[in-house]
């Protein structure tokens, strides 16, 4: 098998095009049902539950006192890795925060008539952060504890905690580790799937419960932060990777390859695409790919994606490329096409673009600067990135002068019982009594 082009005005273009508008990834009853139960126990038995759940489904044993990580094994971390990897690592982490602290909301305040008002931007007290493992803890995703710790400190977070499922030797990836010591993040604990949210949305005898909970997970962790979402805060629900590639005659089709793969090695599920209006190039596209396919290190799960999820369309201008692409509102765009500055402005709907051959999604994943957790599932439509003004809170606040009240007394009393709501327009009154008393 290999990926499918479709034309544009063919059947097989329209089907899959409804396909992908209506890509929603709902999490069903069952799993919801199942995940409840694992919140209900955490609830229940805090720690206990959470030892009992990673031994069952992780296969590690863990006592209490194993669950946080200790300022040991982090040394130990830093003498496993490379110089090479910790300037890598270092190097995203600078990038990230420059970035990054150009997002920074700030106060703001107005004076006039009496009137004092304004906002307040205060930062979250705590934040949890989920790192997933990957096959046993020995895929470390190193982009995710900088994608999601930097915004936070950089909003001024002053309590970070990050959960991550162990491996089969009760220890973290020493690169997970590094990295998060480089963040700053001191406070880790050696617990992963559903049961880990759970915790720092309860709280448990070790891990005291948290404000926010960020990071992506599969479906498992996604349906607890849904669960615990009614009463802490969480970025956001994401559903499987996504990349969409727009491309003309000029571009590379090699490049194009790999940059879908790069997406369908996320997951099975993940969601490669190509729009291009050259069937030129989308021939060389899939050529490629089938020979891609045949190398040993291409993971399973992007054969799986890049065939079954994957699709190549080919349209009559780059004005329909564009247009569908608003449609699909994918969570990465790339413009693989001439002067891709002078179409971004057509681009309304997409989590993140990379413009140009030269800009693949991968440098976005770590050295680009911007956030790499983004929306899924069409929700760019009105979801933006992971920022800085995610770990923030706004706090209005308004001071009337005895001048102002009384000017603007009447109109508030009159609004007041419009809607019937006389206590409101009392508490005005009262106040108008004593000032003419």
């Amino acid at each position: 098998m290999s990926i499918k082009i479709y034309k544009q005005g063919s059947r097989g273009f329209e089907k899959c095009l409804t396909r992908l508008k209506n890509r929603f990834s709902g999490i069903s009853k069952k799993v919801e049902t199942q995940i409840k139960k694992i919140g209900d126990k955490v609830k229940k038995e805090g720690d206990k539950a959470l030892i009992e759940f990673t031994e069952k489904f992780d296969k590690v044993k863990l006592t209490q006192e194993e669950l946080k990580v200790t300022e040991k094994e982090i040394e130990t971390a830093y003498k496993s890795i490379d110089e090479e990897l910790l300037s890598a690592i270092k190097l995203a982490i600078k990038k990230v925060e420059g970035f990054h602290k150009n997002t920074l909301p700030s106060s703001w305040f107005d004076s006039k008539d009496g009137i004092f008002c304004g906002q307040k931007v205060t930062p979250v007290d705590s934040a949890g952060l989920y790192i997933p493992g990957g096959k046993g803890g020995e895929t470390p995703l190193i982009s995710t504890v900088i994608m999601s710790a930097i915004p936070a400190k950089i909003a001024g977070v002053e309590r970070l905690v990050m959960v991550s499922p162990p491996r089969k030797d009760k220890t973290l990836h020493p690169a997970l580790l590094v990295a998060a010591s480089e963040c700053g993040i001191s406070e880790i604990y050696k617990v992963g799937g559903p049961w880990s949210i759970f915790a720092l949305a309860y709280g448990t005898k070790s891990i005291k419960k948290v404000d926010l909970i960020c990071g992506p997970g599969n479906v498992y962790v996604t349906s607890a932060k849904k669960l615990v979402s009614a009463f802490v805060g969480i970025d956001i629900i994401a559903g499987p990777s996504e990349v969409l590639v727009i491309a003309d005659e000029s571009a590379n089709p090699e490049f194009i390859c790999w940059d879908l793969l790069a997406q369908a090695e996320h997951d099975p599920m993940s969601l490669p695409i190509l729009i291009t209006t050259s069937y030129k190039i989308a021939k060389k596209v899939k050529n490629f790919i089938e020979d891609a396919l045949k190398k040993d290190w291409v993971r399973d799960a992007a054969k799986e994606s890049i065939t079954k999820q994957g699709a190549i369309l080919v349209v009559n201008s780059l004005e329909t490329a564009i247009e569908l692409a608003n449609e699909i509102a994918p969570e990465h765009l790339e413009l693989a096409i001439k002067d891709p500055v002078l179409w971004l402005s057509k681009v309304r709907h997409a989590g993140a673009v990379f413009l140009g051959e030269w800009t693949p999604e991968t440098v976005g994943d770590y050295t680009g600067g911007p956030n790499h957790v983004l929306p899924t599932m069409g929700f760019a439509r009105f979801c933006s990135s992971l920022s800085v003004e995610k770990f923030c809170k706004k706090v209005n606040f308004l001071c009337y002068s005895k001048d102002a009240l009384l000017r603007e007394s009447d109109k508030v009393i009159k609004l007041a019982e419009a809607e019937n709501l006389f206590c409101h327009a009392q508490a005005v009154k009262i106040r108008i009594k004593h000032l003419h008393s």
